[in-house]
């Protein structure tokens, strides 16, 4: 890596397995340029890791690693975490689909202990459970540095939210929590919740898929109506019904700093449409709301359509349909989202 000037490389899908890695490894160790790396499905398995490790205990420009979806397990996350504890520029490291599992999650949080530079850290789909959440919450309990967060697909369930929620009442600096797809139920959502009214700095919490259901997301709700921080919620697949979306409706009227809502796939219906689009009339920062694959027919469109009218905020209204179970919003319904369009434009 004899170049002077190359600041990005990408080698995903190329499979340069385990003796690349050590190529790579060797040049990393006299490259003074190189930012970002990019080694995803690449056949690399723990030997590969540590060479690469070795690397990063001496390179100092090196700022983004990807080596997601590779085969990388606990010996070779062991030593990727001993570099990071002495390492002074990684900041973003992606680890998307490994082997990382429970152990592999504490010996993460044990360097995020010490590393004073990493900024963003996605262990997605790497079979992480309680326990590796519950080591992950200790760790950002004095971490200062991390700011975003990816952990969706991992079977976390609501005692592994339930430890990352304990986390964030004291956390300042996490601003991304990504917990798509972890079976947290309503009770993880009502804990996450509680947290929620004390954090001052998240931003960004993905909670779609989750089965949080009807008792779920009016917790989420009753958070929202004191939280100042949270600009973005995905709700996306959670079977809260009309029920949670009245709940979220009555959020709205008060909360002053949600921009977007992403509650697809929900079956709100015509019921919990409405209650949204009376929540709009008096909403003033809402600018994104996903309604997709809610079972929405002509009424909802119809109270939408009246809500525009005076809401001057939103510009992304989402009410497609994926699926058979979609929305339902026929003739008379678009002719009335059209009229207001035209009034608007």
């Amino acid at each position: 890596m004899a170049s002077s000037t190359l600041r990005t490389l990408n080698l995903s899908g190329n499979k340069i397995g385990n003796t690349g890695a050590q190529e790579l490894s060797d040049a990393l160790k006299i490259n003074s340029t190189l930012v970002t790396l990019n080694l995803s499905t690449n056949s690399i398995e723990d030997n590969g890791s540590q060479a690469l490790s070795d690397a990063l205990k001496i390179n100092s420009t090196l700022a983004t690693l990807n080596l997601s979806n590779n085969s990388i397990g606990i010996a070779g996350v062991q030593a990727l975490c001993d570099a990071l504890k002495v390492n002074s520029t990684l900041t973003t490291l992606t680890f998307h689909s490994n082997l990382v599992g429970d152990n592999g999650t504490e010996i993460f949080s044990d360097a995020l202990k010490t590393n004073s530079n990493s900024i963003s850290l996605n262990l997605t789909q790497n079979s992480i459970g309680i326990s590796g959440a519950q080591a992950l919450s200790e760790a950002l309990k004095t971490n200062s540095t991390l700011t975003t967060l990816y952990l969706s697909c991992n079977p976390i369930a609501y005692n592994g939210a339930k430890a990352l929620a304990d986390a964030l009442k004291t956390n300042l600096t996490l601003t991304l929590l990504d917990l798509y797809n972890n079976s947290i139920e309503p009770s993880g959502a009502q804990a996450l919740a509680e947290a929620l009214k004390s954090n001052s700095t998240l931003s960004t919490l993905n909670l779609g898929g989750n089965m949080i259901g009807d008792s779920g997301a009016p917790a989420l709700a009753g958070a929202l109506k004191v939280n100042s921080s949270l600009v973005l919620l995905n709700l996306y697949g959670n079977s809260f019904g009309s029920y949670g979306a009245q709940a979220l409706a009555e959020a709205l009227k008060t909360n002053q700093a949600l921009k977007t809502l992403l509650i697809s796939n929900n079956s709100i219906k015509d019921n919990g449409v409405e209650a949204l689009a009376e929540a709009l009339k008096a909403n003033s920062t809402l600018d994104s709301l996903d309604l997709w694959d809610n079972s929405i027919g002509n009424n909802g469109a119809q109270a939408l359509a009246e809500a525009l009218k005076t809401n001057s905020t939103l510009t992304g209204l989402y009410l497609g349909c994926r699926d058979w179970a979609g929305n339902m919003v026929e003739d008379n319904g678009a002719r009335v989202l059209r009229l207001v369009s035209q009034i608007k434009m």
